[in-house]
């Protein structure tokens, strides 16, 4: 009965966000800047994969092929937002 109404899944998921936000702040820490961000990256990557499997539930629907071209499709409109902003405001290709 405990067990159905404990959310282990979710406060594993709050634990290693928690652990995942800690771990990225050792970017303040005086290291090069290739293994800041590549700290970065890696920790960006794990906390988006926590967050869509625990919290948000992706691999448990049925219709997976449809949530996996949804998640596809946000991460190209994220990709054009943020290189479209450095094409125009950085590199200078402005009108």
């Amino acid at each position: 009965m405990i067990k159905q109404l404990f959310p282990i899944k979710h406060v594993a998921g709050y634990i290693s966000s928690l652990v995942l936000s800690a771990v990225a702040l050792v970017v303040l820490l005086d290291m090069p800047a290739a293994s800041k961000l590549a700290v970065l990256l890696v920790t960006a990557i794990l906390q988006a994969a926590v967050q869509l499997l625990l919290f948000m539930h992706v691999g448990e629907s049925d219709d997976k092929k449809s949530v996996y071209i949804n998640i596809a499709f946000a991460l190209f409109v994220g990709l054009v937002t943020i290189f479209g902003t450095l094409f125009i405001f950085v590199w200078g290709w402005y009108a």
